[in-house]
């Protein structure tokens, strides 16, 4: 018996999972060591409710344990597991209802456009390495914040005059 192709829906299909399989294949995982408590299991939940995009910049896979990254060269990687930061005069955000300790300069200390957020109050902490001309702080906050929101906050950021009362 002859063998026929296949009907042409089934052709299109094939040629997509074909397609989707090559282009997979272009972007390998990011390389991020983990965080020292990324096997927390108060990283699970916010790890799975993560966005699929930052901005205009699509989620990647990463070689890590409670890490994500984002976009094609990486833009902004994302730790959960950190050590929560304890109180600090750090300058302190917050967006949405999360609070965010930001300072510039990466794990490496290297300052330039590279920024880290850290969250203030959550145990485990998350923190997010971004460069700052590829995605605003901004931007990569509000659609953070979510996910985020899915570790219980403990304490808050104060600000001078709050902590002057509580005095």
């Amino acid at each position: 018996m002859p063998l026929l192709p296949p009907p042409r829906p089934a052709r299109a299909l094939l040629t997509a999972g074909a397609l989707a399989a090559v282009l997979t294949g272009c972007t390998p995982a990011v390389t991020v060591d983990p965080a020292e408590n990324a096997a927390d299991p108060g990283c699970a939940p916010a790890m799975l409710a993560m966005p699929e995009t930052i901005g205009e910049h699509g989620q990647r896979e990463t070689t890590s344990q409670a890490t994500t990254a984002y976009g094609e060269p990486t833009a902004v990687v994302v730790r959960c597991g950190v050590t929560p930061p304890g109180p600090t005069t750090d300058p302190c955000s917050s967006v949405n209802d999360v609070d965010w300790l930001i300072r510039q300069g990466g794990a490496d200390g290297e300052e330039g456009d590279t920024w880290t957020a850290t969250t203030y109050g959550r145990d485990p902490a998350v923190e997010v390495v971004f460069d700052s001309t590829a995605v605003a702080s901004s931007t990569l906050l509000v659609e953070l914040g979510s996910a985020v929101e899915q570790i219980p906050a403990d304490r808050q950021c104060l600000d001078l005059q709050d902590a002057a009362e509580g005095l």
